[in-house]
């Protein structure tokens, strides 16, 4: 046993020594199952804290020949698995993290020589037995005692993609660095299993496409591994009811991360916010908000609008397919937005409803997110993460998106208090500062104005985007209240299509009144009204008890007049 060879199970011992330690352990039945075959090579792409190393360490006890870990996996879920034993600390592990090689070399001839100098040292000492053909050869003596011993090796790399966002301009030192690991890597009779962790996906370009053998699973897509990662739903909902906290505040606070078509939360925001039963912003805290910053600040392809878009809560199309997994290569807005859905600041918006009646419907091979047409659509994820981009955009350069922010508490307040004039006028002008003469007179511009005016109520209320009226209503969770398919769906009593554009739920402890807002250009506000009472938006609150504003705005493209009326009902 060695540092990087065999390593023992102190790592692992770390994180069930914590008070808080959450099951992952299934994820080796899948490694389990992929040993040994064409699908043997992973790469396991997520945002920085989100349980990357954690995994690593987990893998590395359980296969480690330099560990005895029977005992410690005994009460964990893998212990239930049938090949549990049969894989359980029978083969040679090489564990790197290249964040601490990269480190300490002074450019990347000196960090490939650092590890080699390492490895060789530690498999000369640890397999005495072997006569090595060459012993200043890694990928020969790897072979020798692979040919020595019949038992392939478990390489595990973590922080795999250091050198691609440190050194993210260097190309001639990213080369080398694929170059070196598709020298040891691919094609190699002596691996059994290769399982890299990092934040990019793997970098292709050119003939250095070089690593195009592992099957990668990100942010974007980690079917079938998604439920690893990051903390589920109902993981969430245990630790919830075991610390006694709220999990109606965790999920508006932390939910919101879309992968493969399930929630998955960070875990660190999780296990912070339990341990100091407190909400707060602890996973943006562990970098600056200067690595956001950057990008968002790019003024190319309409990035600046949809970044506005965003802020507001839309949700926005991107194609990912052009992106070179890297941090310097942007063609177009799409580039950005993709690295900020690996970065964790953005995420997949969840599936339409026609999706999800589509998928029940067929239950034939699902489509991949940018399968159908190239595009995705994403949405910052919760209000830990908003906040950053609020951070993000105070320093200037985005006054009449923050001048909306700062006055929206107002805005809520006139509207609660019924000043139909004054909420008209508000509207009016974020829409005019926020709009740019091209896109005036377009409804996702009205719309979002519209979020951006009252961008305060997100404190106080889940606010919903085009949420289902009755007749289109799936079950979703709404400001602390889980709200099932409603009875009038069962017995088709209320046939009522469309959406209403927003819906402000009430938090459990907001004294507020919930509200329906329907935007109409070109009509009437009586126009918008009628459409709530005919639509039945209201009964969408079925489980909401009190009174309820139904809040009709409506703007003339001709005059660039914006006129409210507001009525009030009880439920």
């Amino acid at each position: 046993m060695g540092i990087y060879l065999n390593p023992k199970n102190v790592d692992f011992q770390r994180a069930l020594n914590s008070e808080i330690y959450v099951d992952k352990t299934e994820l080796i039945a899948y490694t389990n199952r992929i040993m040994m075959t064409e699908q043997q090579y992973i790469s396991v792409s997520r945002p920085r804290r989100f349980g990357k190393s954690m995994a690593a360490n987990m893998l590395t006890a359980y296969y480690s020949q330099g560990a005895d870990s029977q005992e410690m996996f005994a009460g964990l879920k893998i212990a239930q698995d049938v090949d549990f034993k049969k894989h359980l600390n029978q083969y040679p592990v090489i564990r790197l993290n290249m964040q601490n090689f990269l480190s300490k070399a002074k450019n990347m001839d000196d960090m490939i020589a650092r590890i080699e100098k390492h490895l060789l040292f530690e498999l000369t000492s640890e397999f005495s037995d072997v006569v090595f053909f060459d012993d200043t050869d890694l990928q020969q003596s790897l072979q020798d005692v692979f040919a020595k011993h019949a038992a392939p090796f478990v390489f595990i790399f973590d922080e795999w993609d250091c050198i691609f966002r440190i050194h993210k301009t260097d190309l001639d030192a990213q080369t080398k660095y694929l170059d070196f690991l598709r020298a040891l890597l691919k094609d190699q009779s002596y691996v059994g299993l290769a399982y890299m962790t990092g934040i990019l996906p793997i970098k292709k370009y050119g003939q250095h496409s070089a690593l195009n053998m592992f099957y990668e699973y990100s942010m974007m897509d980690a079917s079938p591994i998604e439920e690893f990662t990051g903390f589920t739903e109902e993981e969430v909902k245990g630790l919830c009811e075991r610390y006694q906290i709220s999990y109606e505040d965790m999920k508006k606070w932390y939910d919101g991360y879309r992968v493969s078509g399930i929630s998955v939360y960070n875990p660190k925001s999780v296990v912070e916010s339990i341990m100091r039963r407190c909400l707060g912003n602890y996973w943006t805290k562990t970098e600056t908000y200067e690595a956001l910053k950057p990008y968002i600040q790019m003024d190319m392809d309409g990035l600046r609008e949809k970044v506005k878009c965003l802020i507001a809560g839309e949700k926005v199309s991107a194609n990912p397919q052009k992106y070179q997994n890297d941090m310097t290569t942007f063609g177009s807005a799409d580039d950005v937005l993709t690295l900020l859905v690996h970065l964790g600041y953005l995420t997949l918006e969840a599936k339409t409803l026609h999706d999800d009646a589509e998928e029940k419907a067929d239950v034939g091979l699902r489509y991949a997110p940018d399968a159908r047409d190239g595009l995705v659509e994403c949405i910052i994820p919760n209000s830990e993460v908003r906040q950053e981009f609020i951070n993000c955009i105070e320093d200037g350069g985005w006054e009449p998106v923050m001048d909306a922010i700062c006055s929206s508490e107002d805005l809520l307040n006139l509207t609660i208090a019924g000043d139909e004039s004054a909420v008209a006028t508000r509207i009016a002008k974020v829409h005019q500062d926020n709009s740019s003469i091209l896109q005036y007179n377009h409804e996702v511009s009205l719309s979002c104005a519209i979020s951006l005016a009252y961008y305060s109520a997100k404190k106080s209320y889940t606010v919903i985007r085009e949420m289902p009226a009755v007749g289109n209503a799936p079950s979703r969770s709404f400001g602390g209240r889980t709200e099932p398919p409603l009875e009038s769906l069962r017995d088709g009593t209320a046939p009522g299509k469309g959406f209403a554009d927003l819906v402000f739920v009430p938090d459990r402890n907001c004294p507020n009144p919930a509200m329906v807002v329907e935007l109409k250009w070109d009509k009437s506000v009586e126009t918008a009204l009628d459409q709530i009472r005919k639509q039945h938006y209201a009964a969408c609150l079925e489980r909401y008890h009190g009174e309820i504003l139904l809040v009709g705005v409506n703007y003339d493209k001709e005059s660039k007049e914006h006129t409210c009326k507001i009525e009030r009902m009880r439920k």
